[in-house]
């Protein structure tokens, strides 16, 4: 029997400042780890004034985790202890895995806009020390499935027949962009056992089974339990990002850019960091 997800809950976050002193929303963090399983963090960019973001996220570690960045508009210079470097322009993805760590940098430049998210996704136990890599995924890489009242660029999982430009190699997670034009509807079949969430960008539309008031944009909901996503877009349409992977149901140990599964091994990273010996060799030693 279909059952159609409802809203468990409404996420507005709120403003923080991070890296050097980049304006943003922390839609999802340290307090929601437990309903947004495996996702851990969602911070939110909409910025047309550079004096908030120009700053960046100079040099940082990362350890036990995915960041995925994703720029609907903007520019950003990134460069990485494994000696990646290049830009995440409108449209593109950099999806990150952090693994056993490694260190980047992430640099805004100045444009009319800066529209985008920043997702961490959480590695389970067996995969945290894995070897750090990347992909760039250039937005021809992303596929745009063109439908009646909307559109839906798939990031990552599949799309009914469509596979998206990634998989997630640890976390299998769909991640796809819907665009929908005035008053369309949108009905998606899910993994029932997935946490399931939708980050409004844009616009404003009716989320689930209910009948409340639209949600509007810079909003995320977290869905209940079910086999069916609907959405339904109000009279100026709406953009949304939606979320979906299984729970890991491990322990989290989070500090700052590093999340482990025990304190001990938090206390290990910083040992390493002060130490100079968090970067591992290619040969993992």
């Amino acid at each position: 029997m279909t059952q159609v997800r409802g809203i468990r809950r409404i996420v507005a976050g709120s403003t923080q400042y991070d890296g050097a002193g980049v304006k943003l929303v922390r839609v999802v963090g340290h307090a929601d780890v437990q309903e947004f399983d495996p996702f851990l963090l969602l911070d939110a960019f909409d910025s047309i004034d550079p004096v908030e973001y120009i700053k960046g996220f100079p040099w940082h570690p990362h350890r036990g985790i995915e960041t995925v960045t994703y720029l609907i508009h903007g520019d950003i210079e990134h460069g990485d202890s494994l000696g990646n470097s290049g830009r995440i322009v409108d449209g593109a993805c950099q999806w990150m895995t952090a693994g056993s760590g490694i260190l980047h940098q992430e640099m805004p430049q100045a444009a009319p806009r800066l529209l985008g998210t920043q997702l961490w996704i959480n590695l389970p136990r067996k995969d945290k020390m894995t070897a750090p890599q990347y992909r760039d995924l250039q937005p021809e890489a992303i596929p745009r499935v063109q439908e009646e009242g909307c559109t839906v660029g798939v990031l990552s999982g599949h799309y009914g027949d469509v596979a998206g430009a990634t998989q997630g190699d640890y976390v299998e997670t769909l991640y796809l962009d819907v665009t929908m034009r005035s008053e369309a509807q949108w009905r998606l079949q899910t993994d029932p056992e997935a946490t399931v969430f939708a980050y409004v960008i844009a616009g404003a539309g009716r989320l689930g089974d209910g009948e409340g008031p639209p949600i509007g944009g810079h909003r995320a909901a977290l869905m209940t339990p079910g086999s069916t996503f609907l959405a339904r877009s109000a009279a100026e349409g709406m953009r949304f990002l939606l979320l979906a992977a299984r729970p890991l149901r491990e322990p989290v140990a989070w500090g700052g850019p590093i999340v482990m599964n025990t304190p001990d091994e938090l206390r290990q990273a910083r040992a390493e960091l002060q130490a100079g010996t968090f970067i591992r060799s290619a040969a993992g030693e």
